[in-house]
């Protein structure tokens, strides 16, 4: 039930004193979210680790590290998921794309709507002398089937959003591109940055059983910057990434070492393993998984407050009836098919998130969409206020004499 975190004042607010989320208008969720005071905690902590143990602080650090990945398994419905631990996805998505035989299979498939990790690499790599083929992203309802067309057998992956990092659109089907890729050989990269703590994900439910799914937690999982993750798929623990850390070897640093021949583990995880890292993250992001559970904020609770939240932010945005030349919404996308924001699309947008940032609101724009990402320690009362100052820039934008 989302009910607890209705109304106003929210009662998860409290425990964000911190970031102040009770007075300001942070409707940056879909971005960065506040964390709750019991990270700092976290970090605590592991300054403690380091100088109670120095080197042997590291025996502590896997167990946050392993507590990290427990949280990613509930989000994706995948008990007994092997997840593999990164800085960033940008890392964890170069991990997959070394693993592939690009050679043989030098073509990628993705949607001409993916969030820059996959954008950048991805056109690089064009100029390189792979093959890119984007899908256009339009009409979302059927992207899933366009990229099972595209699939070929010298394609070596597909790589695509959950939910769309411009729009908050959830891509669905992408069962059809499991499917397809799984006939032809190819595999699935599913990015579920923006699903993860906003919504459940079951990947099994959802077709996508033999999928590799990467995401972090800078955004509703309010881990903070550090903490991403790849989750593998079964046949991820015969394949050999070629980049490889020294992690992946850490469990036989006894053995003596063949300078020439690198030899991979059984497990899938260690395969896809890196090397020293910041632990710091990780017992952040393990003391606001433990926060969440305590808390009862579970993925259906949130995913139901989410889902509240998106529509209240756009029931009053409908009620400021702001011409739809300046400012609008696809109203005939339901909510339903929504993640954690709303997008609302103008050609002013740039302008707007400024004037909105001067009048208190935090938001952010991408291209043409103004985003409203809301979160569970807000307000109905915040949310309420924020689309009244969005009605009230608008007005101010479209008659400079204001």
């Amino acid at each position: 039930m989302s009910e607890p975190l209705a109304g106003t004042p929210n009662p998860l607010a409290p425990h964000y004193a911190r970031f102040r989320v009770a007075q300001r208008l942070l409707l940056t969720g879909h971005s960065h979210q506040a964390w709750p005071d019991v990270a700092l905690d976290g970090v605590q902590a592991a300054f403690d680790d380091a100088a109670d143990g120095v080197d042997a602080k590291w025996e502590r650090a896997f167990a946050k590290a392993e507590r990290v990945r427990a949280s990613v398994r509930l989000w994706l419905s995948d008990p007994g998921g092997e997840i593999a631990l990164g800085q960033n996805t940008h890392e964890l998505v170069l991990r997959f794309l070394s693993a592939l035989d690009l050679v043989r299979r030098p073509r990628l498939v993705t949607s001409d709507g993916e969030f820059h990790t996959l954008r950048r690499q991805l056109a690089r790599l064009d100029e390189t002398g792979l093959q890119i083929e984007r899908v256009a992203v339009e009409p979302v309802a059927t992207l899933g089937e366009r990229l099972a067309l595209a699939v070929d057998d010298r394609t070596a992956a597909v790589l695509v959003s959950a939910v769309l990092f411009e729009t908050s659109r959830i891509v669905p089907n992408l069962a059809a591109a499991a499917t397809a890729c799984a006939r032809w050989g190819a595999e699935l990269l599913v990015d579920a940055y923006h699903a993860a703590g906003c919504l459940p994900y079951p990947l099994a439910e959802l077709g996508l059983a033999a999928a590799w799914v990467t995401g972090g937690g800078y955004k509703y999982l309010q881990w903070g910057e550090g903490n991403a993750y790849l989750r593998l798929p079964p046949q991820a623990a015969a394949m050999r990434p070629a980049l490889t850390g020294w992690y992946a070897e850490f469990s036989d640093l006894e053995a003596e070492a063949e300078p020439t021949r690198v030899a991979y583990p059984a497990s899938a995880a260690a395969r896809f393993a890196g090397a020293t890292y910041d632990p710091v993250s990780h017992y952040r992001a393990a003391r606001v998984a433990d926060f969440f559970v305590d808390r009862g904020l579970s993925p259906e609770v949130l995913r139901a407050n989410y889902r509240r939240q998106v529509a209240r932010l756009a029931a009053a945005f409908d009620t400021l009836d702001l011409p739809a030349a300046l400012v609008r919404r696809d109203r005939a996308v339901p909510v339903e098919a929504l993640g954690g924001f709303l997008a609302l699309e103008s050609p002013r947008a740039h302008a707007l998130a400024r004037a909105l940032t001067h009048r208190g609101v935090a938001t952010d724009h991408r291209a043409d969409r103004l985003r409203l990402g809301p979160a569970p320690y807000l307000a109905d009362a915040q949310l309420d206020r924020a689309m009244e100052l969005v009605g009230e820039v608008a007005r101010t934008l479209d008659d400079p004499s204001r």
